[in-house]
């Protein structure tokens, strides 16, 4: 799927509706997807991830949504929450994270709460790897489940990690989920099967490790996380090997902690 112009709130299911924030780049690809979940009938919203603190972007999201009953965010970054405080002063709504130090005016969620807000019950899903505080939001509705990834699973490439053993640890709990779950995520377009695509990502990480390992055979156990990037993402583009870097530095550690 393409995205279309900016400015435009896309529904894509009868529950679930995106505006794209004018902020693309080489880490938000074409830019912040700010999710907008409504059950049928239902008054009010819930706004997952509004972006940055961009006015022409929140102000737009307000006129578009209506009533905001809840705002959530999965996960700490500022192209995901940094909006989030703007908003609700405007809108009068809460806001409610894994980190209690993003939430406002409501408890933070937890792993496995149930979240019942705009005729919707929202399951909450801690899935750290990208950041400790990353959540994944599950709800099921006309027989099919959405999945609402943030940065945990992209729509196109794959994300930046802080720890590689908790990450992978989160792409099993993604794969338990249903089989065609519709996958809503932070950046990029839709994916048609979430579990499948978590799938790929378990057997990308075990094909980036076993590179790792080579390039450290290659280069000895005390190289650089710089020049294992220079050896493992040789073909990617230079623009991405700063955030390859971080990727590395968290595949070795994992691999030093192997038993």
């Amino acid at each position: 799927m393409t995205h279309p112009a900016y400015g435009v709130l896309r529904p894509v299911s009868s529950v679930a509706s995106v505006l794209l924030e004018n902020n693309p780049s080489t880490m938000t690809l074409e830019g912040t997807n700010t999710w907008v979940l409504r059950g049928p009938g239902a008054r009010g919203c819930v706004v997952v991830d509004p972006g940055y603190e961009d006015p022409e972007h929140l102000g737009l999201l307000t006129e578009l949504t209506g009533d905001v009953e809840l705002i959530l965010l999965t996960h700490h970054h500022p192209d995901h929450s940094e909006g989030a405080p703007w908003l609700a002063e405007r809108v009068g709504a809460p806001v409610r994270a894994f980190d209690p130090g993003l939430c406002r005016g409501a408890a933070p969620i937890t792993h496995e709460d149930v979240v019942t807000a705009a005729g919707l019950e929202i399951e909450v899903l801690h899935t750290p790897g990208h950041t400790a505080d990353s959540v994944t939001l599950h709800l099921a509705h006309g027989g099919r489940s959405h999945v609402l990834t943030g940065d945990t699973v992209l729509g196109r490439g794959t994300t930046i990690l802080s720890d590689l053993g908790d990450y992978l640890r989160s792409l099993r709990t993604l794969r338990a989920l249903p089989e065609g779950a519709l996958g809503l995520p932070g950046h990029g377009p839709e994916l048609a099967d979430l579990p499948a695509t978590a799938r790929q990502y378990s057997q990308h990480r075990e094909q980036r490790l076993d590179q790792v390992r080579a390039a450290l055979r290659q280069l000895g156990p005390d190289a650089t996380p710089r020049q294992v990037v220079e050896v493992v993402y040789a073909d990617v583009d230079r623009s991405l090997w700063g955030p390859a870097e971080a990727s590395v530095v968290a595949q070795l550690e994992y691999l030093r902690s192997e038993p």
